[in-house]
């Protein structure tokens, strides 16, 4: 398997660096479109009925067609895995939908909720090892969260919020970039929910504040691990809090926030909660 792993699209195997959408897909000229990255572990996807629902419901906040289901989905990424030969059976899964090829060259749809045929899917899938280290992270002071825009409540396409928040991260010195809410206080990190350890029982910002509904966010608020709280910009001095970036692909503690060092789970610590969430 190459580094850009294997990848189906319309019926047709193939490296991912080699298969291309047509020029005019609206995934590619307007990101317009949805994706779930789903963590394979030991050869089996995780928690594929959580990131389902959310890719479904995605779907329908902004109007597309209804990604395939479940039941037609699932021998085809049975055949991803045994194909992809993934060191040790762990990798990553991306599932995407587009909606292809409706409307004409502008942003205006050919209707107002296109039909399925109009839209394109495709799969890639590379290895992949979940990440436990300890980060830093920089507060970003170009880009917020939109607590008011559908897009924050989907995973779509459009990533270059999140890639202008971690270069200015990467420009100050640190790892990850955390963003603030359009609405006041903390909202996430660029490519992962936050929760913060507080009084002993982890907080994590509610879908208000325009952080994304991650899977292993989810999760964690099920089990009862978590709860939602809006959480305000640390305070300059360290304190007992403990702060983490969580998704699918891994669990980051923070060991540093705006160049101020701060206690942090260690690497151990950070693995076992992520492994109570699958």
């Amino acid at each position: 398997m190459s580094s850009g792993g294997i990848a189906w699209l319309a019926g047709q195997w193939g490296d991912a660096t080699e298969l291309a959408v047509p020029l005019q897909d609206r995934g590619l000229r307007l990101a317009d479109g949805l994706f779930e990255t789903v963590l394979v572990w030991a050869g089996q996807p995780q928690l594929l009925a959580d990131h389902l629902q959310r890719w479904q419901a995605g779907a329908a906040l902004l109007g597309m067609a209804t990604p395939p289901a479940r039941s037609w989905l699932e021998p085809l990424i049975a055949e991803a895995i045994e194909r992809a030969e993934l060191p040790g059976g762990h990798g990553a899964l991306r599932l995407n939908w587009s909606r292809g090829m409706a409307g004409g060259r502008g942003i205006d749809l050919a209707t107002e909720t296109d039909e399925p045929a109009d839209h394109r899917f495709w799969l890639q899938l590379s290895a992949c090892q979940p990440a436990f280290s300890p980060q830093t992270a920089w507060i970003s002071r170009q880009e917020r969260r939109n607590a008011r825009s559908l897009l924050s409540g989907c995973k779509t396409f459009a990533y270059g919020q999140a890639i202008q928040a971690r270069r200015e991260a990467r420009a100050a010195g640190a790892d990850e970039a955390l963003l603030l809410s359009s609405e006041g206080g903390l909202c996430c990190g660029a490519v992962a929910n936050l929760l913060v350890r507080s009084d002993g029982r982890w907080l994590t910002p509610p879908l208000r504040s325009g952080c994304l509904p991650g899977v292993m966010r989810g999760r964690a608020l099920t089990l009862g691990l978590a709860v939602e709280a809006d959480l305000a910009e640390p305070e300059p001095e360290p304190s007992d809090r403990r702060w983490l970036l969580l998704n699918s692909l891994g669990c980051r503690p923070l060991s540093a926030i705006d160049g101020r060092p701060r206690p942090h789970l260690s690497a151990a610590e950070a693995e076992a909660f992520w492994r109570q969430l699958l």
